[in-house]
């Protein structure tokens, strides 16, 4: 199995630090705004890497960090007058909720900055006696030119960096290009420590936090999204392995950028969508399936007619499953048709194993409904065959993370009676009985040819996501949507 590492800039073969155990640390939110469509596409897109592991028979230890204290927060909180605890609180379990909607895997840990003061003093104590970190009269600073290895993630020399540097100067530093560990000064969000009253810079949390709930200094996977890599990423390296004197993360996985209509998302653009936006227009399995047609490392833009396009897709793959179900005719074996499925299965695994492909991973998934499907319309079936298919592609959704969502009668029962008086359906039934109403009425009006009412009454319950299925052997069904 082949990941990308940021580090290498190659697919390496992939190898944890220990046997079938992964301690994978995923970049958290700032919790002082809400959650937006590009934070889902980086967790998504690790939920299904997290996912592929599991069904590989991997133990996997997800921690991710909230930055509960950052600047953004603490003007945030002074525009607004709320405290701090309350708005990074609300605002992360907000997303919490948006992101079990998306069907993401919950982290086993989400460790909060601002309960880990102790351990990060203690953190930012080891790096100074190593000789890395010195003091000023405004905080705690890492010596960059110090930590030889400096820029092996970003590329970036350190001339660049320096000269990058230069445009926020502080004249307490030694050098510009050295980062906070600890800034001094009181504040909305203030903790004591050995150099002051102050706060702990942005990079220093998850070198701690990851360590600390790693329980070794080497994680097997590091990730966030592509515009985390520098500073903070490098930043983390550099204090991480400051500190320890061991590597911080054996691989380094990022993200692509998420655009909107072909621009960077922005409010001052007027494309800034947020998950609640996203999730209101369209349904969680479609905005997941958007994600997953382009791979991890790729830019992906937001294109409302592609995400809306995912629907149909989507119904193909669910309404071959459900048919394999209902499928009652005489059993055949079909070489052939296993012959399909195998390999078809086989590309899905070797796609996933080159770097999570999920777009050639899905491919695959596709071609083994088109074969179920060909293989349905023979007049005797594989069976077993059918139903080890049915197992596989519920195994590649499992992974996936695609959920068949089922919606209740009930939920469509006021838009149900309506159409029942639309075509004069006696009042007082309950959904159920109006849907057999209206199948007979359908069957009556065509036997008449009046194809305007049937086709009438098929069409509008479409139109809330009732279907009417006309079977070969007779008969009509309904079912929900």
């Amino acid at each position: 199995m082949k990941i990308y590492d940021s580090i290498a800039r190659k697919n390496v073969e992939f190898e944890p630090v220990q046997d079938k155990k992964i301690i994978m640390y995923v970049c958290g939110l700032t919790p002082y705004d809400s959650a937006h469509i590009g934070h889902a596409r980086t967790y998504v897109s690790f939920d299904v890497i997290k996912r592929y592991f599991m069904k590989k028979g991997y133990d996997i230890y997800h921690i991710q960090n909230i930055t509960d204290v950052e600047d953004k927060i603490i003007n945030r909180c002074k525009e607004s007058g709320a405290d701090p605890k309350e708005l990074t609180e609300s605002v992360h379990n907000e997303a919490l909720g948006l992101f079990d909607k998306l069907h993401i895997m919950r982290a086993d840990v989400y460790p909060k900055v601002t309960e880990h003061i102790p351990e990060i003093i203690e953190f930012i104590k080891k790096i100074m006696d190593n000789g890395f970190a010195y003091e000023t009269e405004s905080g705690v600073y890492f010596s960059v030119s110090k930590f030889k290895e400096y820029g092996k993630l970003s590329g970036q020399n350190l001339e660049e960096i320096e000269a990058g540097a230069r445009v926020e100067v502080d004249e307490t530093k030694k050098s510009p290009e050295d980062f906070a560990l600890w800034k001094k000064g009181e504040d909305i969000i203030t903790f004591d420590s050995p150099w002051g009253k102050g706060r702990p810079g942005w990079h220093i949390e998850c070198s701690v936090m990851a360590t600390k709930y790693a329980k070794r200094p080497t994680l097997d996977i590091h990730g966030g999204a592509r515009d985390l890599i520098f500073p903070h990423h490098e930043n983390e390296i550099a204090q991480s392995e400051a500190a320890t004197g061991k590597p911080f993360s054996k691989y380094w996985m990022h993200t692509g950028f998420l655009t909107v209509h072909g621009e960077k998302m922005s409010k001052s653009l007027g494309n800034f969508i947020t998950l609640k936006d996203g999730l209101d227009a369209f349904s969680p399995n479609a905005l997941r399936f958007f994600y997953i047609q382009s791979h991890y490392r790729s830019p992906l833009n937001y294109d409302e007619k592609v995400i809306a396009s995912m629907e149909e897709g989507l119904e193909k793959i669910f309404n071959a499953v459900r048919i394999i179900e209902e499928n009652r005719k005489a059993n055949e074996k079909d070489d052939e048709f296993r012959k399909k499925i195998d390999a078809e299965v086989k590309s899905f695994y070797n796609a996933m194993d080159n770097d999570f492909d999920t777009p050639s991973a899905t491919a695959a998934l596709f071609n083994i409904i088109r074969a179920v499907n060909s293989h349905l319309g023979k007049d005797k079936t594989d069976n077993e065959a059918l139903k080890d298919a049915k197992e596989k592609i519920f195994g590649f959704l499992w992974i996936l993370g695609l959920e068949k969502e089922e919606v209740s009668l009930d939920s469509k029962k006021n838009e149900i009676e309506k159409i029942g008086m639309e075509f004069k359906v006696e009042a007082g039934l309950k959904p159920e009985e109006i849907l057999d109403r209206l199948v007979d009425l359908r069957n009556s009006a065509r036997a008449n040819k009046d194809y305007g009412t049937a086709d009438g009454i098929r069409t509008r319950l479409k139109e809330i996501g009732i279907i009417f299925e006309d079977k070969k052997e007779g008969g009509t069904v309904w079912r929900v949507e």
